[in-house]
């Protein structure tokens, strides 16, 4: 089998992906329990075949097809998903010494009434 027959597989492979994509509205391309099931087709479609025609994988040309469902159809999806942030540093630094400083006082109250139950045994 020939270069030439696994480009033209990959092709079958993204015009079944954008087949299943056209059951998908435009305000669910960015849920993963929608996309999830065409997305995977596509990737072990283009898997398969690369491996059935003893080409490596992840390759080129099935990057580029990943690459292109992306952009075609998830490109916006980053901006609906806010990406998470450190918190400032006043919060950060008053979570990291909070629990630090409830430590000492901690060990002393477990000293403390080990001590007084020694005391009434």
């Amino acid at each position: 089998l020939t270069e030439g027959n696994y480009t033209d597989i990959t092709q079958q492979c993204w015009d079944y992906f954008v087949d299943l994509m056209r059951n998908v509205t435009t305000s669910e391309l960015c849920e993963w329990k929608v996309i999830s099931r065409p997305y995977s087709e596509l990737q072990g479609c283009l898997e398969y075949w690369a491996e059935r025609l003893n080409h490596s994988y992840p390759n080129a040309l099935a990057e580029q097809y990943i690459f292109q469902s992306h952009h075609h159809y998830f490109h916006n999806c980053t901006l609906e998903h806010p990406e998470y942030f450190d918190p400032p540093e006043d919060v950060l630094l008053a979570m990291i010494i909070a629990p630090i400083c409830l430590i000492p006082f901690l060990v002393t109250l477990v000293i403390w009434r080990s001590k007084d139950g020694k005391a009434q045994a």
